[in-house]
């Protein structure tokens, strides 16, 4: 396992400065509570809100608009990316169209981020629609539609990492993914898109366990973070798609 891919998990000492900025000049950089995001990066973000709101095509109430991710917090590297959530309450929607209305705008979501290339200092920028009582285990949270912080974020120390036991557990995963890959290849296509899906929410629940129990520097976490960086969640999450591809073409 490449050594930069688990360097990039050590805290920095401050929070990205192209992103942040510490209001007072006698503010402890180290301390998250005395930053706030910058104003042009800011309202840059919020007009990439409005595209998505009205790429989505319906009439929808915004609860808040914030942003999560490792660029809102202590961890982030040249792996960060920003997670632009669009908060939405489903309630304004009646009952039995909740469920078609959490479809429609997750399609909706992938179909935006596959058009849009957007990028802040060569970081990804990619939107989603959350729900509101959806519960975000990240320990930074900023709201870019009020300005401030709702989940200021905590410098923990890189000492908490065991390396060795990270790269086991990766290891592991990573062998799983390509066992199920090499297994799965005759098997029909809807049988192919339940087993895919079957092991993307173990993946799922294994790392929100994590979250929960040890926020942004579980194991659990590092763990689908090595996965990500590595390739191998786009593997399993890109495979079905080409597997199928592949049954349903004829060759000359």
């Amino acid at each position: 396992m490449e050594k930069e891919l688990l360097k990039s998990f050590i805290p920095k000492k401050e929070l990205n400065s192209k992103v942040w900025y510490t209001n007072n000049k006698s503010s402890k950089a180290d301390n998250a509570e005395n930053y706030k995001i910058r104003p042009e990066v800011r309202e840059k973000l919020l007009e990439i809100s409005n595209q998505f709101i009205s790429f989505l095509g319906v009439d929808v109430v915004i609860s808040d608009l914030i942003i999560i991710g490792s660029l809102v917090n202590y961890n982030w590297s040249e792996y960060s990316d920003i997670d632009l959530h669009v908060v939405v309450d489903y309630d304004q929607f009646a009952e039995n169209q909740k469920e078609l209305y959490v479809e429609f705008f997750d399609l909706k979501k992938v179909i935006f981020n596959q058009k849009h290339n957007i990028k802040f200092f060569g970081y990804d920028v990619e939107c989603f629609v959350q729900s509101e009582k959806e519960t975000t285990f990240s320990s930074g949270v900023y709201s870019i539609l009020f300005d401030e912080w709702i989940s200021v974020p905590k410098k923990e120390s890189s000492d908490q990492i065991d390396f060795d036991l990270l790269k086991e557990k990766s290891r592991q995963w990573m062998s799983i993914i390509d066992g199920v890959l090499d297994n799965i290849e005759d098997e029909d296509p809807e049988e192919i898109k339940d087993l895919i899906k079957k092991y993307k929410e173990k993946l799922k629940k294994f790392r929100n366990c994590g979250l929960q129990k040890g926020g942004e520097m579980s194991l659990e976490n590092l763990v689908f973070k090595v996965l990500r960086r590595n390739g191998y969640i786009e593997k399993l999450y890109d495979y079905p798609t080409k597997m199928i591809d592949k049954k349903l073409s004829m060759k000359q």
